[in-house]
């Protein structure tokens, strides 16, 4: 596993920037975004799995998926499921992805008394390495705290390096 720790700040109170450099070409890494096959071998926080992905990758398609906690000794998450959906809103191959993020349902329904998200993610090229920059921007600085609260940080480092170990396999 490559050692490049994320790196967090948190910019107008409310947006949450996270950077990353990955020793993989920017074309794979955008790709692991781009397919649920990809996602579902990475996405989410180590102990959780990925039983449903879907993914309509285009401007105004939508990415449905499930987190299911496998791992007993999480204790009260096992067998835990968490529904999200995105919907994508610019996709600019292999340099940007912009989403809305939501908590949902199975069914795909926005759960409103959670937080949503606008998520921009930019893979800027570093000549076979890949800096993987993460914008999440929310309605106010209680939305982001909420989420926060909710243990996020330490979840998107393990799903970073989640990611990190799935890329290094296909070097």
């Amino acid at each position: 596993m490559s050692n490049n720790a994320m790196v967090s700040r948190v910019e107008n109170d409310r947006v949450l920037v996270l950077e990353r450099v990955f020793d993989a070409p920017r074309d794979l890494v955008f790709q692991m975004f781009k397919e649920a096959e990809h996602l579902k071998r990475w996405w989410g926080p180590k102990g959780w799995e990925v039983p449903a992905c879907a993914i309509d990758f285009r401007p105004d398609g939508v990415w449905h998926y499930c987190m299911k906690c496998v791992d007993r000794n999480q204790g009260q998450f096992y067998g835990m499921e968490s529904w999200g959906k995105g919907i994508y809103k610019e996709i600019v191959e292999p340099e940007k992805i912009v989403y809305n993020d939501y908590f949902s349902d199975a069914e795909g329904n926005i759960n409103e008394s959670l937080p949503a998200t606008l998520t921009t993610l930019e893979f800027i090229d570093l000549g076979g390495k890949t800096k993987l920059i993460n914008r999440s921007e929310y309605v106010s600085a209680e939305a982001l705290k909420t989420v926060m609260d909710m243990g996020m940080m330490q979840g998107i480092t393990e799903t970073w390096d989640r990611l990190d170990e799935l890329l290094e396999s296909l070097k």
